[in-house]
């Protein structure tokens, strides 16, 4: 099952979404769905986008939006975000699509490179500065596929011809930049503020179908009864990630009632 087949099935079940905020969808028919998908990880800080929002709002109104040069240092401001995130200087390169970043990682560091995830335990055991080339999904709650492509820049200048191997880059809108620079500072708050203590809470009904790490959920479900098992979800109010190597994602802030039909309604394989 792909994105848009269960994004079918969440509107045969519960009509349009008119209104999405945290982690919560809510539907024309009036029924809140708790969304454990989150546009695989760019929906995790909340469906608002928050000041992001309202910064590429500004930019908008203002016209912003052409090939021009809008700043002075253009990229400056997101590779400065970037270089905070990961503690180390780098580059900062978009593409449309994370098979894109990775093999243009790839292509430059062929055993130093990454796909990044907030929380994600892994970070805890090494030195995510020390990673030559990082992937990373902003969080930013926007269904465009933008990833950023993180280079170390000081490995870089050591060897500046290894860009030129480089393709498929895009250039972004100056509305859609500060938009995903603003998110990048809003991540480096949340993970000062968001611990494990805020996702454990719902392992007494979530550890029997998923392993956790960090917020995320990678099935125990077996594959071939991963279709069957979305669509039990969704009838509980559940949207999981329509993709079985996709994690879904713990509802930050979310009530535990919201796992009470799934718990009460166990899905059996």
């Amino acid at each position: 099952m792909n994105k848009s087949e269960l994004f079918v099935e969440l509107h045969k079940r519960y009509g349009a979404v008119r209104r999405a905020r945290g982690c919560f969808l809510y539907t024309a028919k009036g029924i809140r769905v708790t969304d454990l998908y989150q546009e695989a990880g760019r929906a995790i800080l909340g469906w608002e986008g928050g000041s992001a929002f309202t910064m590429m709002k500004n930019t908008i109104a203002r016209g912003q939006n052409g090939s021009f040069i809008c700043e002075e240092k253009p990229s400056y401001n997101l590779q400065k975000a970037v270089s905070e995130l990961f503690a180390s200087d780098r580059t900062v390169l978009c593409f449309p699509s994370q098979k894109a970043a990775l093999e243009a990682g790839l292509s430059v560091f062929q055993d130093g490179t990454s796909i990044y995830r907030p929380w994600n335990a892994q970070n805890e055991k090494i030195n995510i500065s020390e990673i030559p080339a990082l992937i990373l999904t902003p969080p930013l709650p926007w269904a465009e596929s933008i990833f950023l492509l993180a280079l170390d820049t000081k490995k870089i200048e050591e060897n500046p011809d290894s860009l030129l191997m480089i393709r498929g880059t895009v250039k972004l809108p100056y509305s859609m930049e500060v938009a995903y620079t603003r998110s990048i500072y809003n991540l480096i708050k949340a993970l000062q503020e968001r611990q494990e203590k805020d996702w454990f809470i719902y392992d007494t009904v979530l550890t029997k179908y998923w392993e956790r790490q960090g917020p995320y959920l990678f099935p125990k479900v077996p594959q071939d009864k991963y279709q069957d098992f979305a669509l039990h979800c969704l009838d509980c109010g559940i949207f999981i990630s329509p993709e079985y190597n996709t994690p879904s994602i713990v509802p930050f802030g979310a009530d535990k009632g919201v796992f009470t039909k799934l718990k009460n309604s166990p899905f059996e394989y």
